[in-house]
């Protein structure tokens, strides 16, 4: 490994080890269609599992087996009949059901339960639980069609998975499910995952699809929205591919009844749990029922996240350095980005009520989050408590950034017109230009 590679990696690593805190014990929900059971990427997704929960992640796999079970049809000279999606499955339907999806779960099991050397799953054994957790009834009759032994989630049995999880299993759910009489239902394989996990109140809902998330108007990846624009995107139909038709609306619905945040991911993307989890700007799209970034007031505990933050401008010469105590003395002046638990961005507000004035400083954003405008909701938010504290006129000092300033609404000013105080303080060396704007 040369150098460049071995600090690339070791800045991952550290970069990553925040991730690893956060999701150690929480559950996470990873459905994936029979495609996938199938495919490729099966042997990749395994090592990636393996290697959330050595990490410590409840993980809860749950499966389809729609390929699977029309090869079975085929091999017994049936036809498939659909309705609104939904495979209408009468008996000699329900016996290609159960034989495929017993096939594909075993195949999944087999796939787990690896441990041969010289691979990611050397020296793992993750112990793959199952049980009758899902309990479901018939859909019925739905624009006169009888959609027979084709059901819906009635009940999930919530406590019984999450002791097996207790125990540091893996919990594997198949797209089937029995009623107190008996009888079983083929179930869809989203609107399982999406049960499971609410009744989980789960940290993160996944689903592996058919695309890379969320795209815009412009073919651009979204990655994040409020369940709320995504219903927007939903309702319009625009772009949408099966997958996606199938999996957004589940998504939606589980992050507003108690999931944090669904991830909609590529199934053909090795490696894609990880980049997702792992990396600042993910690979997928995250739905979430609140906004993602939120602004909120420092701490004493965000020391360490700010002199990150501050640190590479501050070595380039943008920003003056400061130094931890300066830092700790100062944090109830500055304002957090947080990105779902992480700082991202930060302004500070220093007030001059002799003349009226305060002045914005520190006004950083992480380059990876530049594009989500959230250098402007931070001038937004400091200029807001500047006018609401009784300040007529906010100032910033700047030696790169003035073009930016300029575009709203700041006027460049000579020295004379800073406070007083500040005025003394002006650092000559750095020669740095002041913008003031009326509020």
């Amino acid at each position: 490994m040369g150098d460049e590679e071995a600090i690339r990696f070791v800045d991952w690593v550290r970069d990553a080890a925040p991730y690893f805190h956060t999701f150690r014990g929480k559950t996470f929900v990873l459905a994936f269609g029979g495609e996938v059971a199938q495919g490729e990427r099966m042997e990749d997704l395994c090592h990636d599992c393996n290697l959330l929960a050595a990490l410590g992640v409840r993980l809860v796999l749950v499966h389809g087996s729609r390929p699977q079970i029309e090869a079975e049809v085929a091999r017994r000279g049936l036809q498939s009949h659909y309705h609104r999606g939904l495979r209408v499955t009468d008996a000699r339907a329900l016996e290609c059901v159960k034989a495929a999806v017993g096939v594909t779960r075993i195949e999944i099991e087999a796939r787990l339960s690896q441990g041969l050397p010289n691979t990611p799953m050397a020296g793992a054994f993750m112990r793959v639980t199952g049980g009758n957790f899902i309990t479901a009834r018939s859909i019925g009759v739905v624009d006169g069609i009888d959609y027979q032994f084709t059901g819906t989630v009635r009940r999930v049995i919530a406590d019984e998975i999450a002791a097996d999880l207790d125990q540091q299993n893996v919990v594997l759910i198949s797209n089937l499910g029995v009623s107190p009489a008996g009888e079983i239902f083929n179930l869809a394989m989203e609107e399982v995952a999406e049960q499971v996990a609410i009744a989980l109140n789960a940290e993160k809902l996944i689903y592996l699809c058919d695309a890379p998330g969320l795209l815009d108007g412009h073919g651009r990846l979204i990655d994040a929205i409020t369940a709320e624009e995504a219903e927007r995107m939903f309702n319009a139909g625009v772009g949408l591919t099966e997958d996606l038709h199938l999996f957004l609306p589940r998504a939606i619905k589980a992050v507003r009844n108690g999931v944090a945040r669904a991830h909609l991911i590529d199934r053909d993307k090795d490696g894609a749990l990880l980049l997702e989890f792992f990396t600042r700007q993910g690979v997928g799209t995250m739905v979430a029922r609140d906004p993602l970034h939120r602004l909120r007031q420092a701490s004493t505990e965000d020391v360490g996240a700010l002199l990150q933050l501050l640190a590479p401008l501050e070595a380039d010469g943008t920003l003056v350095r400061r130094g931890r105590e300066l830092i700790e003395m100062e944090i109830g002046r500055f304002t957090l980005v947080d990105h779902d638990g992480v700082v991202v961005g930060c302004a500070a507000l220093y007030p001059f009520p002799e003349d009226g004035m305060a002045e914005m400083a520190c006004l950083v954003v992480n380059p990876e989050y530049r594009r989500a405008g959230l250098g402007e909701r931070l001038l937004q938010h400091i200029a807001s408590e500047a006018r609401t504290r009784g300040f007529k006129e906010l100032f910033v000092l700047t030696t790169r950034t003035e073009d930016w300033f300029r575009e709203r609404g700041f006027r460049e000013e000579s020295m004379e017109a800073l406070p007083e105080r500040k005025r003394d303080l002006y650092n000559f060396q750095r020669r740095s230009k002041v913008f003031i704007k009326t509020l």
